[in-house]
């Protein structure tokens, strides 16, 4: 009786923590939070905020409680639950060079060899999984009939940057070396990356085009990709600061803690005062909003001017100027070396100019572009596809996009 009576009281207790952390977080949501009237399904968009603050949130507990850490819950939430097998793909999970990866091979043959999808998942460095992008690698390697392979690539902080791009570019290298030994086209190897992964896939590019030893790559397909940590104030930072999944100063906090930096540095670099003038400049030739289509500008648009004391923030966290973190300050002579490419951008995104303005960077150099704009996308919606509840119209759209893409090949 004793054993029920704490049973009955333990329940009572655990709902009554789950109500209250669910009402904070539709506070929260409904306080910091603008949903623009084009996106589509926003009651759904709504409802996918909240609970991912509710998984932060409890993370946060659990983490404070000395349970467990906050990252490794987060990224259960995000393994989520594991599709069915599927019929018409061949799934295996091997190691390249010591890294994991997973295999998509749809079933049959290819004339010629089939095209080669190496792909690199997004979230942040931290989190982010094999697992995670399942649905979505699946989806891709089957609608455009080409093999994939998707890298599971260590996360920080238990593996500080840049082990992130280290592996990915091992796991690439191995992988074009033996190309021929998984039936794939030599001529016809995709670099491909989502948010975070967009940048590791920009920057593997980069790398990639100064090794005459490796077969050209044929194309690269950047998702929505993080490319500069110059300006958090471009005109979509300041449009869509408020919109989720990502808001503005949540990219400089998640990256501020991918790179294991000072957090009271977030407000210095939200306010542009983690970059000396004179580099500032440097890069705005590149950087300024005058290169966005007249469309993508802001009237009141004002540039956050440096001061002149920076000393102290760049020198903390100059390594995001790095091409590995940084993929648009390439210099010219890399840029103008990349192979076709692929950017699929979302209209509520902070990260939209960043495509915007490298597309401009390569179509600059002589490098054909192929844009998609996603008039209702947000930051990671094609992580949602064939979701459940969780499927967004813009995502199937997303996707219809990029396999047209890689069959035009």
């Amino acid at each position: 009786m004793d054993f029920l009576w704490v049973l009955s009281w333990l329940g009572i207790v655990l709902l009554t923590g789950f109500l209250l952390l669910a009402v904070w977080a539709v506070y929260y949501h409904i306080s910091q939070t603008e949903i623009p009237p084009g996106i589509s399904q926003p009651l759904q968009l709504r409802f996918l905020h909240c609970l991912l603050i509710m998984a932060f949130a409890l993370a946060h507990i659990l983490k404070k409680l000395h349970i467990c850490t906050d990252y490794k819950l987060l990224r259960f939430f995000m393994d989520g639950i594991p599709p069915l097998k599927d019929p018409q793909l061949s799934i295996k999970n091997l190691s390249f060079d010591g890294i994991p990866v997973r295999m998509y091979q749809p079933r049959g043959s290819c004339d010629g060899g089939w095209r080669g999808i190496i792909y690199f998942h997004g979230g942040i460095g931290l989190y982010g999984s094999i697992d995670a992008y399942e649905r979505m690698c699946r989806a891709i390697a089957k609608e455009s009939n080409s093999l994939l392979v998707s890298v599971g690539y260590r996360l920080a902080p238990e593996h500080p940057y840049p082990a992130q791009f280290e592996d990915c570019l091992t796991a690439a290298t191995y992988f074009m070396k033996n190309v021929r030994k998984y039936g794939v086209n030599p001529a016809l190897i995709i670099v491909s990356g989502d948010s975070s992964g967009g940048t590791i896939a920009a920057s593997v590019c980069q790398h990639l085009v100064t090794k005459p030893d490796l077969p050209k790559v044929r194309a690269q397909i950047l998702i929505y990709p993080y490319l500069q940590a110059v300006d958090f104030n471009l005109p979509s930072y300041q449009r869509n600061s408020h919109v989720p999944i990502f808001y503005q100063e949540q990219v400089v906090e998640f990256g501020i803690q991918y790179l294991q930096k000072d957090m009271s540095l977030v407000k210095e670099i939200l306010g542009g005062f983690h970059i000396p003038q004179e580099i500032k400049l440097k890069y705005r030739k590149w950087l300024g909003s005058e290169n966005l289509p007249k469309e993508f500008q802001l009237e009141r648009y004002r540039l956050p001017q440096p001061s002149s004391d920076s000393t102290r923030g760049y020198e903390e966290i100059k390594m995001i100027f790095e091409t590995i973190l940084s993929p648009l300050l390439a210099e010219d002579a890399v840029v103008q070396q990349l192979p076709e490419t692929y950017i699929l951008t979302c209209e509520y995104d902070v990260f939209l100019d960043d495509g915007i303005m490298y597309k401009k960077r390569l179509e600059d150099n002589g490098v054909p572009v192929t844009w998609y704009q996603l008039q209702d996308g947000f930051h990671g919606v094609l992580i949602f596809l064939n979701n459940f509840i969780f499927s967004f119209s813009g995502s199937q759209k997303g996707l219809n996009s990029i396999v047209n893409f890689i069959k035009s090949l």
